[in-house]
């Protein structure tokens, strides 16, 4: 069964590993012959040594205050995401009058936004905390909204005439066929929530993963600025993976298949 379960993943991502692998060599090689300056692409393994020097100021210090900014937001996104989804699909004039601002709030840069944030909270975790929630939570209220929006038409008129109100049609026709439309939602605002976390330091911070890049482009120590850009890309996946696992046990336990 083992063996079998080893063939099935080399063939799904032998691939992706190979195409790594040789990325990785071709990279060492350009690096090694000098054919890019080192502060501009260090190579892998300057950059692997750089990550073990800084192992304990990375993994210590930056990288818990980057995942605290990010789980904060994360989860502010999804509660305040799926309310507002849910709110607009029950209530046409919510709808009505609050799709187009959360339009408009993505259109703003936020680096524009960033300043007033930390007029507004400071230099602190807050600040940050601001900026991944509104980098994040528009794909959770368009994933709640859209999947609410489009299921549960074929037993409507069933739980209606059965004497049904409209929060038990929700929450037994609505919620289960949204559900996968609310997870991918999710997945993309955990991969957000990275990225404005990243932003937020590198504007106004004093710890966390993009503030130590920063410092770290700035005293041109490319090796250590592409150490925490690896750990910023791994903590995405990581998170990623744990989303894409919540949701394999949910759906799971609802019969639910994408």
């Amino acid at each position: 069964m083992k063996i079998i379960l080893i063939k099935a993943s080399l063939r799904e991502y032998g691939p992706f590993a190979l195409l790594v692998l040789l990325t990785l060599a071709l990279w060492e090689t350009a690096a090694r012959l000098k054919l890019v300056p080192p502060f501009i692409l260090p190579a892998p393994t300057a950059i692997w040594m750089a990550l073990a020097e800084q192992r304990h100021l990375l993994f210590a210090e930056h990288l818990p205050a980057t995942l605290q900014e990010v789980l904060l937001g994360f989860v502010l996104s999804a509660c305040c995401g799926v309310l507002l989804g849910t709110g607009m699909h029950m209530f046409t004039p919510l709808e009505k009058a609050l799709y187009p601002l959360l339009v408009i709030s993505q259109t703003i840069p936020l680096i524009a936004l960033s300043p007033i944030f930390i007029m507004w909270f400071g230099y602190t975790l807050w600040s940050k905390v601001a900026v991944v929630f509104l980098t994040a939570f528009f794909p959770v209220v368009v994933g709640t909204y859209d999947g609410l929006r489009k299921s549960g038409a074929i037993y409507r008129e069933l739980l209606l005439t059965l004497g049904a109100n409209r929060w038990q049609i929700l929450r037994k026709s609505q919620i289960p066929p949204a559900l996968p439309s609310l997870f991918s939602g999710l997945k993309l605002s955990i991969v957000y929530c990275v990225i404005g976390a990243t932003i937020g330091e590198w504007l106004g911070g004093s710890r966390g993963l993009g503030y130590f890049s920063r410092r770290m482009a700035g005293n041109l120590q490319s090796a250590e600025m592409f150490a925490a850009v690896f750990l910023l890309s791994a903590l995405g996946v990581v998170l990623f993976l744990c989303v894409v696992l919540l949701e394999k046990i949910i759906l799971q336990k609802r019969g639910i298949h994408r």
